[in-house]
């Protein structure tokens, strides 16, 4: 357990600016539910930056935090409601089981935490690779890139895949 002194500066910064942040929030997702969860979700970030202490602006810091938190919620969403519209589409008789969705659904938000951090090019190109099967040169002309950039894009891809077992296990 850290010591009272390694989490004041942490224990200092929710204080002075939870409720301002998740003002924030709730004024850009106009729900003040999902803005608390998203409030808190910005400062297990910080926890677990453990940098807490070395901060010079906090509402910028926290701003630059929550953005990236809001980018993933929407980012989740989006990918939840593409599914729906996908199993909408399905007849009744192919639609999946409540545990099959659950299933799956808990696959595509580990995939998309997998694939944080990467830029958008990169994964564009391994999800075209990997996802719809299409071979360099198809995902080339797709994305208007040259064959030698998707190449290397799927290859960082793996890579960031490969050297982030912590992020993997969560």
């Amino acid at each position: 357990m850290p010591s009272p002194a390694a989490t004041a500066p942490i224990d200092a910064l929710y204080r002075e600016h939870r409720d301002w942040l998740q003002g924030w929030l709730r004024r850009r997702l106009g729900d003040g539910h999902t803005a608390a969860d998203l409030t808190q979700d910005t400062f297990v970030r910080v926890i677990s930056g453990g940098q807490a202490q070395a901060i010079q602006e906090p509402r910028a810091y926290l701003t630059t935090l929550a953005q990236r938190v809001l980018y993933n919620f929407w980012r989740r969403r989006e990918l939840e409601r593409a599914w729906l519209d996908a199993l909408a589409a399905q007849p009744q008789e192919l639609a999946p089981s409540p545990e099959t969705y659950a299933l799956v659904r808990e696959a595509v938000e580990t995939i998309d935490r997998w694939l944080d951090g990467l830029p958008p090019k990169v994964r564009e190109a391994f999800l075209l690779r990997r996802l719809e099967g299409l071979a360099h040169a198809d995902i080339a002309v797709r994305m208007g890139i040259s064959i030698t950039s998707v190449e290397r894009y799927v290859k960082q891809a793996i890579v960031h895949l490969y050297t982030c077992p912590a992020q993997l296990e969560a």
